[in-house]
């Protein structure tokens, strides 16, 4: 029978703790219900007694009907008091979560130097504080803070911690690397030790300070436990969490333990992105399993062998954790790249004689600055122009740019003039800057004839000098990254003037945007010649 692992996922709260992350309680509510989807058993949603935030949280949270069990968050009663007293321990109450993490001292050093009280109190403190949680009808879980570190410095002690926390009742008691430091050796060492002695369910969470989060995680596992506490992406404090986005399906597809269903674990890419999304952190392409390299190929051999079968360079099939296989076309390109590329796109590889052309092309190209592995819709672009597969929507006779500074404000206004199916219009529109500016003539010229243009925006824009030694008159290459609320596409423009990179790559944008539209609206139903302004 396969084992099943419990997965308590903590981003809400422990992966907030990251540098640069903060959530909403609209934002926790939203990444809850993609939590729940997934499959998780345990969302902890934060620390009740912290912040009004987390208490409006919990409060919404529990209209929601999660299958997850909803966690709240806190710490063992202060020393020489009563938890009736404790405010924190009431607020868990309060919270009317299903579940409550208790984290308490495991580590001698810690109870002298950050409690400042007694080995016997701290004792004291770990058994109330849960018995009291028990009283109330909650599911308690002991986090045992710095277990390892104290079980190194004084054994003894650290399994007493845990003795008292299964005396008081204590649904799970979790061990935790807190900083992060110890080796996946001495976790399976230990971790075996306290199964053999504590007759408890016992849980695992690490940090990852040494790069050994996901390693340390899967040595308890092996060792006997049986919840994995972590996060989404490995948000958290310093270096971050343990990563959910490695553990569960490295348990589940190489380990044979069950954690989420097939179908859910199908689901786990989309989670990764759409929670990295609304934590606004840029995702890792090289990320295990759901980044956007992750079965990305780029060598000509190796997409070669993929093209025979995807066992050679895919260690599992992208698909069963949401994700998908990528072939790159760059400088180190072979035909097999290109001819894969084009099948990926629905092109005709037989109509072509000249992929020899195309190769070479694209690597000078790359010469030159560009980047197609982050831009593949300039690829795909590039690719169906050798194909003779697609005829542009648009040509650009010129554009302007105007800049006027005065002392309230700074103004730029651009001018362009665009021929579609043989119909010149133009048109003049202003923006916070000379790439808006064009953006929102462009667009203006273009939604007449095709309105879904109005759906599309831009969402990100970077710019790279490409030769610094050059100082401002360096060559720079942009990307911009461009969405219409239902696909995401990349597009790349090169250049000495930073405008006209920005240009090239917001041509191609728009392009892409229109592949295969139909123009809206018949010649008949247009003047000659159409202005429009934001004046």
């Amino acid at each position: 029978m396969t084992t099943s692992i419990s997965i308590f996922d903590t981003t809400l709260r422990d992966g907030t703790q990251g540098e640069g992350i903060s959530l909403t309680a609209e934002d926790k509510l939203k990444i809850a219900l993609k939590l729940d989807a997934l499959g998780v058993h345990y969302i902890e949603g934060g620390n009740p007694g912290s912040n009004s935030k987390d208490i409006e949280f919990f409060k919404r949270a529990r209209e929601m009907n999660l299958n997850a069990k909803l966690t709240a968050f806190g710490s063992t009663r202060r020393k020489n008091s009563i938890c009736e007293q404790d405010i924190n321990l009431k607020h868990l109450i309060d919270s009317k979560a299903m579940a409550a993490t208790l984290v308490g001292k495991s580590w001698d050093f810690h109870v002298h130097t950050a409690l400042q009280t007694t080995l016997e109190e701290n004792l004291a403190m770990i058994y109330e504080s849960i018995a009291y949680l028990k009283r109330h009808d909650m599911e308690a879980i002991f986090d045992s803070e710095h277990f390892f570190d104290g079980y190194k410095a004084n054994p003894e002690y650290a399994l007493s911690a845990l003795a008292k926390a299964k005396e008081a009742g204590a649904d799970w008691i979790v061990l935790c690397d807190t900083n992060g430091g110890t080796l996946p050796t001495e976790i399976h060492e230990i971790v075996s030790r306290v199964c053999a002695v504590i007759d408890a369910p016992i849980g695992i969470h690490t940090h990852n300070d040494c790069e050994l989060a996901v390693a340390n995680t899967l040595a308890a596992i092996n060792a006997g436990a049986r919840q994995v506490q972590g996060t989404i992406n490995g948000y958290g404090e310093r270096c971050g969490n343990a990563n959910l986005c490695s553990i569960i399906p490295t348990l589940q597809l190489k380990m044979n333990y069950s954690c989420v269903s097939d179908e859910q674990l199908k689901s786990l890419t989309s989670v990764s992105r759409y929670v990295s999304e609304i934590a606004n952190m840029i995702q890792p392409v090289n990320q295990p399993y759901v980044g956007n390299a992750a079965f990305a190929h780029k060598g000509g051999i190796h997409v070669s062998a993929i093209l025979k079968d995807s066992k050679t360079y895919e260690h599992i099939a992208p698909e069963l954790v949401g994700n998908k296989q990528r072939v790159l076309v760059s400088e180190l390109a072979g035909q097999s790249n290109i001819l894969s590329k084009a099948q990926e796109l629905g092109l005709d590889v037989n109509v072509i004689s000249g992929s020899r052309e195309i190769i070479d092309r694209i690597k000078e190209l790359e010469h030159q600055g560009y980047q197609f592995e982050g831009a593949d819709a300039s690829l795909e672009l590039l690719l169906r122009d050798a194909f003779g597969n697609e005829e542009s929507a648009f040509t650009i006779e010129s554009f302007k740019i105007l800049c006027e500074k005065s002392e309230a404000n700074m103004v730029t206004e651009a001018i362009v003039r665009v021929r579609v199916n043989g119909q010149q219009v133009y048109t003049i529109a202003e923006g916070n800057g000379p790439v808006n500016a064009l953006d929102n003539a462009l667009r203006k010229a273009l939604v007449q004839f095709y309105p879904s243009i109005a759906n599309v925006h831009l969402t990100d824009y970077k710019v790279r000098v490409l030769d610094d030694k050059d100082a401002t008159a360096a060559k720079v290459r942009v990307l911009i990254e461009s969405s219409d609320f239902k696909d995401t596409w990349s597009t790349v423009g090169v250049s000495s003037n930073v405008i006209e990179a920005s240009w090239e790559a917001l041509l191609d944008s728009i392009r892409y945007a229109l592949l295969g539209k139909k123009s809206s609206y018949s010649m008949e139903q247009l003047p000659e010649s159409v202005g429009l302004s934001n004046h």
